[in-house]
């Protein structure tokens, strides 16, 4: 979704482009703090991660609200997307590097089966739809290295 706004001419489709980047984020931040979070700290007991990822989504969740806030009229609305952007980039990077957030909770006891499918129902209850509209419509679907890893990789590859 990042570089269809990137690449977007029309107003009206950068706005609408920012919407859903923003509850899509807002919706990875919530399942995540929600649910994985707390799974991966007591499993892993590593404050450390677990804590600079906390500081990374509320710095996200700020310029969410600010982009929210002020519209698609604002001076710097291009420039928050493209800050967020970055933001995202860094988080998924860190999370996904070798000895980063997933790397631990894959050497952890933690049942990643059972995490993601909690973190997809979670997602879509967000959403507002149910599992079922959702498999009919055929979203939501993950790699095998998806669901090991939660849903940084699917919000990654659907914002980008």
């Amino acid at each position: 979704m990042f570089g269809a706004f990137e690449s977007s001419r029309s107003e009206d489709r950068k706005r609408e482009l920012a919407e859903q980047i923003c509850l899509a984020l807002r919706t990875h931040t919530t399942i995540e703090e929600e649910i994985f979070y707390p799974a991966f700290l007591e499993a892993t007991g590593d404050t450390e991660i677990h804590h600079e990822a906390e500081i990374e989504h509320a710095g996200a969740k700020h310029l969410i609200d600010e982009i929210e806030s002020n519209g698609s009229e604002d001076d710097h609305f291009d420039a928050r997307i493209s800050v967020l952007k970055e933001m995202i980039r860094h988080h998924v990077k860190e999370e996904e590097q070798r000895g980063g957030m997933f790397s631990e909770a894959r050497s952890s006891d933690m049942d990643l089966r059972a995490l993601g499918q909690r973190l997809k129902e979670r997602k879509l209850e967000l959403m507002g739809e149910s599992a079922e509209d959702s498999m009919q419509r055929g979203d939501w679907r993950m790699s095998p290295e998806s669901r090991s890893r939660g849903t940084s990789r699917e919000l990654r590859t659907r914002s980008s």
